[in-house]
């Protein structure tokens, strides 16, 4: 019984362990519809052991331009988002594009940094999100204090292995079809109020039956309960 015990707690200790484990820059979630938008966050493990990450640079894509980019506030961090010329200009929803976001930086101030065996999350939100295309991604250097790089910007291997240092990336599922809203991010907030109003009629309509259920099971008690005390007092 001991010995179960032990496994039992080894095997929860398991489960519970962060995903962080396989140490390396990855996007979560990772998972969006094509055309839509995406907020998500960058998550940086510290792979070393002598020395923190101070710096953390994301190259965006250029041939697929993202129209916005907008990082979300995180004390310590310094973020710059740069914008520039295209080398040669792109056509999306039928407009010429000429210019787009090319990097996201994030510098930690002075005294700050990402500590041995620890890790931090770079909140991001991008769009619209190229359609016809399975997969974004997100080249991304990792610096460390004492100078060295670590660039993930490997591209999965035809034979689906992961390569040493991948690259972050967000999977892109297609449109759903007409009339079917279950694409992540692109559910419109109108049909999030109607759900939640039904719902809540839904609930208000139970609550009046299960209401209405005590009430007739009351009376009937009742009933019962002066007829008993009648028939004792024919008895006495």
């Amino acid at each position: 019984m001991r010995t179960l015990a032990v496994l039992a707690v080894a095997g929860i200790a398991v489960l519970g362990t962060p995903t962080i484990a396989s140490a390396h820059v990855s996007a979560q979630p990772a998972e969006f519809t094509q055309g839509g938008r995406a907020t998500f966050a960058f998550r940086v493990p510290n792979e070393r052991d002598n020395a923190g990450t101070t710096k953390i640079e994301v190259t965006l894509p250029q041939d697929t331009p993202l129209t916005s980019v907008r990082t979300k506030p995180l004390a310590g961090w310094k973020a710059e988002v740069v914008k520039g010329k295209l080398d040669k200009p792109v056509t999306l929803a039928g407009k010429e594009v000429t210019e787009a976001f090319k990097t996201i930086t994030w510098t930690a101030e002075p005294g700050v940094k990402i500590n041995v065996n620890e890790y931090q999350e770079f909140f991001v939100a991008i769009g619209t999100l190229p359609e016809g295309k399975d997969k974004l991604e997100l080249p991304t250097k990792q610096t460390y204090e004492n100078g060295e790089v670590v660039d993930w910007a490997q591209a999965a291997g035809a034979d689906g292995k992961e390569p040493e240092h991948p690259a972050p990336a967000l999977k892109l599922a297609p449109k759903a079809a007409a009339g079917d809203d279950h694409g992540h991010g692109t559910t419109p907030a109108a049909n999030s109020t109607e759900t939640h109003e039904a719902s809540a009629a839904g609930s208000d309509k139970t609550a009046r039956y299960l209401g209405g259920a005590g009430l007739a099971v009351g009376a009937l008690g009742l009933g019962f309960g002066v007829g008993a005390i009648l028939r004792s007092r024919r008895k006495a």
